[in-house]
């Protein structure tokens, strides 16, 4: 199996504000978690999912996610962790030991296209580690107790999207050590970064948002309303 992507969607979504977990709130009627599995479904580069959840989510898993939308590549569901980090380690162990790249992916980023999720992969082949990521657009400012302390070059500053893709040597040999270190990261490219691989930037899209908060409910909404649209 050549390409297998982890999809860690165990957060409890406690900045939405919702009764509803945020990957089971609906976006134009269906899951967020079922727009994201479809896509890692439909693209040809990827040949397995492992889904990443709570054990406590799994009754809402199959109810709402995979009985209505079933996904025809899903190897494995398998428990989070208390962390992401710690949720992305157990679907690492639970991928197939033959898999030549790992992807991961947040589930509850429901916007990615295909092209940009191929796209990183392609470049992971080429370079051994790639991510989506976006140019600054407004100036970065660094502070300390609420005061600036510095301006960053806003032409070196990326912000870090997922796909993330690495070769599977790689990621494992950087959890590892992540492990053995008791080191935390936010996400699995710092990891990677730790143990001294470099890290190619694909760009990414401004439209591949990670739902977290109502109004990124809202704008994920009016994204995928006007991709309809266009469509049509």
């Amino acid at each position: 199996m050549r390409v297998v992507a982890i999809i860690p969607a165990a957060g409890a979504g406690r900045r939405m504000g919702s009764a509803v977990e945020k990957q089971f709130l609906h976006l134009r009627g269906i899951p967020i978690l079922a727009h994201t599995l479809r896509v890692f479904d439909k693209s040809p580069e990827i040949d397995g999912i492992v889904l990443v959840v709570a054990p406590q989510q799994r009754l809402a898993l199959e109810s709402e996610v995979l009985g209505p939308y079933p996904c025809e590549k899903l190897l494995r569901v398998v428990d989070g962790g208390p962390e992401r980090q710690d949720s992305v380690a157990n679907g690492l162990r639970a991928t197939p030991p033959e898999c030549d790249l790992v992807v991961v992916h947040d589930g509850v980023r429901p916007l990615v296209s295909i092209e940009l999720l191929e796209a990183v992969v392609e470049a992971a082949h080429h370079y051994g580690a790639a991510i989506a990521a976006i140019p600054a657009g407004d100036t970065v400012k660094q502070a300390e107790s609420k005061k600036v302390v510095a301006t960053l070059e806003r032409e070196t500053i990326w912000l870090a999207q997922t796909p993330q893709v690495f070769r599977a040597n790689l990621l494992r040999l950087a959890y590892e050590k992540a492990a053995r270190g008791q080191t935390i990261v936010t996400d699995d490219a710092a990891l990677v970064e730790r143990i001294g691989a470099p890290v190619h930037l694909v760009l990414g899209s401004p439209e591949n948002i990670k739902v977290t908060t109502p109004f990124d409910l809202v704008l994920a909404e009016a994204i995928l309303t006007g991709r309809e649209g266009q469509r049509a």
